[in-house]
Order: C-alpha cells, then structure tokens, then sequence
C-alpha cells in the first residue's frame, strides 16, 4: 500500500468498451482484456472474488464506489463514497475487497454519514451484487485495507483516540484493536505487517487471527535517527522480504531534512537485510519491492546518478553517472524491461541510456513510459479537502521525437503489477483497462 507518494510524486514531477491492444509483446497477444470507459477512476484499484473495485469521480465532483466484474470489465454496482480524515496528500482511499473463509467477496468502503456525529459510515456490500451486509459509523479514517482475510482499518484519526480495528468482513464484528494509526503494508493468511505511525514509526508482526505480536522493527534501525513521515512512503514486496521507503521531508521550522532511503526486512522475523540510506525514489518507476529505481543525495542536497536496484538483494544492477544526466527540462522514461533509461523532452530528441552498463544509447531507437501528464490538476472534489490527485497514467513515447507513440498501448508490468495473472491500470481519462497475461504476481509502481 501507497501513501503521500502516490500523489505528490505526480504533482512533482456500464457499457462495456472493449479496446484493441497494441504495442507489447503480451498486448498483441490473445490474451483476454477489456477496457470501461464508462468510470472515472480516481483511486487505486482492488481486485479479489472476481471483482474489482474502485472509488470513481462523477461530473459533478462527487465520488462513488464502483464494482465490475473481472473477466469482462461489466459494471456490477455503484454507491455513493467519501472520504473522512484523508489527508490529501495520501491520494483517494480505494475500496478494500475481501474474501470471506466460505469464498464469498464483501466489498467495504466509505458512504457519506446520513446525520449525527459521524463523519461517514463504512458499508459492506456483496462483491457481485452490492446488497448491504453491515455497517460501521466513522468520524474519521484513512480508509479501509484488506489484511488477509479481515478488513483493517485505523478509525478516530483525527483524534487523540485513534485506533486500528481489525474486522470480520461477513460480519463486521470487532476481532482485535491496537491503539494509534496503523497502516497494512503486507497481509497473508495467518499475517500482517502494520506500519505503525507514531513518533518513533515501526513496522510490527501481527498474528491476524489474534493480534498476537510477533516482532517489531524500529525504521530508525535500518534508516538511522530523524525519521519523519511526513514525506511520505512506501512498501512492496520481494518475495520473503518487505522493502519500504521512506521518503525526505524538510521541516519548515529547521529547515533541516528528514533521514530518508530505502530498507529491507524479513517478513518471517523482521531481521533487516539490507539498506540505503540516503537515495530518493524516483518517479515513474516500480514499487520498492520490484525494480526500484533510486537517486543518491548528499548531505549539501546535490543529487547523484541513477540507479537500479535488485529488490532481494539490494545491489546495484545497473547505474548512469551524475555527469550523464543531462540539463533541465527532461522527465524520465523507462521502456517495458526496464533496461534502459531515457530522459525525455517533449516534442524533441531526448537521450537514453543503457541501465545496466550505464553507456549511451541512441535514443531515435528507443521507446519509453513516462507520465501522460507533467503538470496534473488536483481533483474537483465536492465536499472534501482540497488537494487530493488521481493516481497517475503513464504514456509510451518516442525518445527520438519526444511525441507520444501513436495507438493504444499497454503500460509494463513494473508500473501495473499483476495480481493472480490479471493487471489493471487507468488511463489519463480514468477509464479502467484490464489484461490477463498470466505475468507473475508483482507489485506495481503504486504497490
């Protein structure tokens, strides 16, 4: 799961319509994929029980949960959504989808308060059908996860009460609660591993079924001392290990900056593995847990190269020179394997890189992946803070003319993930686009 990155890295740098693929290896393929265009998608998506789930922005500002089938991208049902106690950096909350023990999906997720002291309610709903199972009143939330086979969600955030509860999703009945804001970073079936935001933020072990503590990691263990979140971060997962970033941020009192890099840690016992102090995630790129791409800076705040990091290990696979990255005015672009680096200009030649070997390449040969857009509006929203983005679109482009790569094409598994075979992405409209390719399950650049 994502957080403050998931925006700001964008601001810094119905009727089912079925779309032609083109463009990748598995896009020409006859794999089966679909593409509704009737949603604006604004929010991550969920999918499990043969649904996905996503928090949709109507015309007039308004938000709403949206379900559609897997297989076809058909829409099954919608209700109206909201957000209370988001922070705006941290994106709009998606849908958390579940599947119960008897392999029944429940889709749980924000409705706006009819009246009292409550700010909204959480709803569970049949995944196929929307029919209500429970509710629960909020006064103020994140938002709720998946943690396995249960729902989390950390509730009275805004509050000096604030909470975690962790739920049964048939019944919504209270299993075990842990005090202060938490945030699901991994689940399994018997585990879960909180990011526990406090003062001095830890990432913990919960066994699910009891709340069980099984180990804790202080971030200060692996990063050093002067963590603050307030940056952002973000979590993925390399096979038996969960590695997290943690992302700089200046405090406009001291003006110093916050300690910040990425870490590794055993899922099984919390053991660190490795670490890198001191390098900023770049944007677009994968998730922390599957190709990331990083920037050293020194303590003047002058940045180095790039480079491309083994997920497992640590190591560097591959890196450009800083005295290779050329001026101003070039946004990044990553091709599908991820081998190569290109520093695109708009409307003009760019340059690319060999990432392994760090040697140039031509770059009127090379195509890459880079934001559609570079200077996006926040969204606007009815009756919620300002400020808030959808997660962002990527477009292929040519590096040798700067243009847009003509056609549709489909976006690299290092940026959608594949959850079970299927990955699904948002196009710079919000429709949803689906493709099972049966790549491997991987996390994608928004976790």
């Amino acid at each position: 799961m994502l957080r403050p990155l998931w925006t700001t890295s964008v601001a810094l740098a119905g009727t089912l319509a079925v779309a032609s693929c083109s463009g990748s290896d598995a896009a020409t393929s006859a794999f089966p994929a679909w593409h509704n265009s009737q949603v604006n998608a604004v929010s991550r998506m969920a999918a499990a029980a043969g649904i996905v789930a996503v928090t949709s922005m109507k015309p007039d500002g308004t938000l709403e949960t949206v379900a559609a089938g897997l297989a076809d991208g058909k829409r099954l049902w919608a209700h109206p959504a909201t957000m209370a106690g988001r922070l705006p950096g941290m994106g709009v909350s998606a849908p958390a989808v579940v599947e119960t023990s008897r392999g029944e999906g429940v889709v749980v997720a924000l409705d706006p308060a009819k009246k009292g002291q409550w700010k909204a309610t959480l709803v569970a709903r049949d995944a196929h059908t929307g029919v209500q199972k429970w509710t629960r009143p909020v006064h103020s939330t994140f938002g709720p996860q998946r943690c396995g086979p249960y729902v989390c969600m950390s509730e009275h955030t805004a509050l000096s009460k604030a909470r975690m509860v962790v739920l049964e999703p048939a019944t919504g009945k209270l299993l075990w609660k842990l005090p202060g804001i938490s945030e699901v970073e991994w689940a399994g079936q018997g585990r879960v591993l909180l990011l526990r935001l406090a003062a001095n933020p830890m990432v913990e072990s919960y066994e699910l079924k009891t709340g069980k503590l099984q180990w804790q990691q202080p971030i200060e263990q692996a990063l050093g001392p002067g963590i603050d979140m307030s940056g952002g971060w973000a979590f993925g997962v390399a096979g038996e290990n969960l590695v997290g970033y943690v992302a700089p941020y200046t405090n406009p009192q001291t003006k110093k900056i916050s300690t910040f890099g990425l870490f590794s840690v055993k899922i099984g016992d919390g053991t660190i593995n490795w670490m890198r102090p001191s390098v900023v995630r770049v944007y677009p790129s994968g998730s922390p847990g599957f190709a990331p791409v990083v920037r050293p800076v020194d303590r003047q705040g002058a940045y180095g190269g790039f480079a491309r990091l083994d997920a497992v290990t640590g190591r560097v696979i591959g890196q450009v020179t800083a005295s290779d990255v050329p001026g101003s005015g070039w946004w990044l672009a990553f091709p599908d394997r991820m081998d190569k680096l290109g520093f695109l200009k708009h409307n003009a030649t760019g340059t690319a890189f060999d990432i392994v070997s760090g040697k140039p390449v031509p770059a009127k040969e090379e195509r890459g992946w880079s934001f559609c857009v570079t200077d996006p509006k926040p969204l606007p929203l009815r009756g919620q803070a300002p400020g808030f983005y959808s997660t962002a679109a990527i477009c292929e482009y040519d590096l040798g003319t700067g243009k847009r790569v003509a056609g549709a094409t489909t976006p690299p598994p290092w940026f959608t993930g594949s959850q079970e075979g299927w990955r699904l992405w948002r196009d710079e409209k919000g429709g949803i686009h689906a493709l099972n390719d049966h790549v491997a399950t991987v996390p994608g650049m928004y976790g």
